[in-house]
């Protein structure tokens, strides 16, 4: 079975620095795109990052310059990089899998929680 699981969360100060990965399991990850997205209390779920299978990535705008994407495909595992970290970056940040070929449709992990406060 497909499985998403989310690392590196925690609770860290203004300015600072966690690194999130996604181990990915169970399908092919290197035939599939993948997504960073994050939703705060009471706020929509928004998409922070994207890297397909070429590596190409594409960031929100709120992120750029700050968040680094990238995949390992030989480990299976997506890293999302956040430096000068702001409070506005809390939430619950959760690993997509765009479109898996074996079937046909995107999974999530359960997500990991980011606190950016002092």
């Amino acid at each position: 079975q497909v499985q998403l699981v989310e690392s590196g969360g925690g609770l860290v100060q203004p300015g600072g620095s966690l690194r999130l990965s996604c181990a990915a399991s169970g399908f092919t990850f290197s035939t599939s795109d993948m997504s960073w997205y994050r939703q705060a209390p009471g706020k929509e779920r928004e998409l922070v990052a994207t890297i397909n299978i070429m590596g190409r990535t594409s960031y929100a705008d709120s992120v750029k310059g700050r968040f680094t994407l990238s995949r390992d495909n030989a480990k299976n595992t997506m890293y999302l990089q956040m430096n000068n970290l702001k409070p506005e970056d809390t939430a619950v940040y959760l690993c997509k899998a765009v479109y898996v070929l074996e079937y046909g449709r995107n999974f999530w992990g359960k997500g990991t929680l980011v606190t950016v406060s002092s």
